[in-house]
């Protein structure tokens, strides 16, 4: 049974850019995991499916109800959990007849499964801790997305729609959405970079400018077939490449039997004897064969020329985003990071961190984890001096950068070269545009301001920016860096970062590029043995 069709639907941004065409889709009682490069549109699909914005062309025909995670109920600032649920009405009747209060009409219309359902939802999303009537000003960015989740379940609508549903999640309450999602019995769009998340998938819907192209399965075989994929590309331009060489070789050497031909015919001619009828004859006969076959072999040309644009673009498409950090130059063995029984707690407040002890040698990867709250952005501000310990050391002996997940040393309202120039005032324009050249972004893409980058872009911009000055740092900070990236441009950075020979101290929730940028040691802030 399909719940949601899509017939031959387009869209396009505010300002006519043309996002997807001819898209045929349909949902039904299946898990798609919906992937695509940052801009192509993923958001607006949801949007459409959801009945939120109408498509330019094509239409959208719906049977079933639909649920959008990424639609917040317009609230008064005293709202409650209950209201994000959608059940403030029902819980109020309920609260008025338990003390009492309750006229006729509440007690008809009282909902007395309610409270059990309820508890039911809030422990199914680990919201156990939380009252009902807790104020959603109280609730931190994890328990609120967790929050919208119940909001669905208790709606129970056909088709699960949801965006990103585990960024700024963390661990534990990613595996808490993937058991969600492998216990729902009804539709489900999920729009994802998390692999974790797309594994547990019925089928992978991969959103491009030509529409929708589906692969059955999980992530994995996804990813399988992308790669197959690639070869199928490489192989045929690499026959394309020796179709192009065949056909000049071929008329190379039609042109040389010509040639000798029309230095016979010559030669025949001087020689006399031969009436002129005959030779005129003979010379328009080898005028018109030459023109067609020069007519010819610039068609077969063109066409080997054509096939073989096409297979380069084919494969520059899955090649687009690769790029080389810079060596950092960090010896093998150097002390680059030590805390000493290390303690931080805001004046008046238990400690965030107490007792931490590590160190980091050479060009070594450690990755920091932990529940949301146990203190992992306090560490980052520690080992980048933005904040002093209240107890303890924490010494550093190499330069340091951060990366957070938005790139914050990049100012929106300047370019690309801007930035550059300003965090690196040393570096020349022709310094400055090599060195953004090497990250891809080169001759007017420099020029693009940074407010407008994708995800991917402005992380590559970052990195520039902070790698390619006169004393680049040896050890790099990253704060959650895959949360806003498409896959493609994640697989670039961990290609990037597996071959950087710095020193990386990682805070993220990602198993997979954990393991693709080669992390070897794990610390997980709250366990009291470290």
């Amino acid at each position: 049974m399909s719940f949601i069709t899509l017939d031959s639907v387009a869209a396009v941004t505010p300002d006519g850019r043309l996002l997807f065409e001819n898209l045929n889709l349909s949902i039904g009682t299946e898990r798609i995991g919906l992937v695509g490069r940052n801009g192509a549109g993923k958001s607006t699909l949801l949007a459409l499916i959801a009945g939120a914005r109408a498509p330019s062309a094509g239409t959208v025909a719906r049977t079933g109800s639909v649920g959008l995670l990424d639609q917040v109920p317009d609230l008064s600032e005293q709202a409650r959990l209950v209201d994000l649920l959608g059940v403030g009405a029902a819980w109020d009747r309920l609260s008025r007849i338990e003390r009492g209060e309750g006229d006729a009409a509440d007690l008809n219309e009282a909902d007395w499964t309610l409270p059990m359902r309820l508890e039911q939802v809030l422990a199914e999303v680990g919201l156990t801790e939380i009252a009902p009537e807790q104020p959603l000003s109280a609730l931190s960015g994890g328990e609120a997305t967790r929050a919208g989740l119940a909001r669905l379940l208790i709606a129970a609508p056909d088709v699960l729609l949801l965006d990103e549903p585990t960024n700024n999640l963390d661990a534990e309450a990613r595996d808490m959405v993937g058991r969600l999602l492998s216990r729902w019995r009804g539709g489900a769009v999920v729009v994802s970079h998390d692999r974790a998340l797309l594994r547990g998938m019925d089928r992978i819907v991969e959103l491009s400018s030509l529409g929708a192209r589906s692969y059955g399965g999980g992530y994995d075989l996804y990813a399988e077939r992308k790669a197959l994929e690639a070869e199928a590309a490489q192989r045929d331009l690499d026959h394309a490449a020796r179709e192009v060489r065949r056909v000049a070789r071929e008329a190379q050497v039609a042109r040389e039997r010509k040639d000798r031909r029309d230095s016979a015919g010559r030669r025949f001619a001087d020689r006399g004897g031969a009436p002129k009828i005959l030779l005129g004859a003979m010379a328009e006969r080898a005028e018109n064969s030459g023109a067609k076959a020069g007519k010819l072999a610039d068609k077969l040309a063109a066409q080997a020329e054509a096939a073989r644009a096409s297979a380069e673009a084919r494969v520059e498409r899955a090649r687009a985003l690769g790029f080389e950090l810079p060596s950092s130059g960090l010896p093998e063995g150097r002390m680059v990071l030590a805390l000493n029984d290390v303690s931080f707690a805001w004046p008046g407040r238990e400690p965030v961190i107490e007792g931490l002890s590590f160190r980091l040698g050479g060009p070594e990867r450690l990755a920091v984890s932990g529940p949301n709250g146990a203190g992992k952005t306090t560490l980052i501000r520690l080992v980048t001096r933005d904040l002093a310990p209240t107890r303890g050391t924490v010494s550093l002996g190499v330069p340091v950068a951060l990366l957070d997940q938005r790139a914050a040393v990049l100012r929106d309202q300047e370019t690309i070269l801007e930035n550059f120039r300003r965090l690196n005032p040393a570096a020349s324009l022709n310094d400055a545009h090599a060195a953004l050249a090497r990250f891809l972004f080169r001759n007017t893409a420099a020029h693009q301001m940074c407010g407008t980058l994708s995800g991917g872009e402005r992380l590559r911009a970052a990195l520039a920016c902070v790698l390619c000055g006169a004393t680049p740092p040896q050890l790099l900070v990253l704060d959650e860096p895959t949360n806003h990236l498409d896959l493609a441009s994640i697989e670039a950075i961990e290609t990037a970062l597996a071959a950087y020979d710095g020193a990386l101290l990682v805070v993220s929730h990602d198993q997979d590029f954990l393991k693709a940028i080669g992390v070897t040691r794990h610390i997980r802030l709250g366990d009291p043995c470290r």
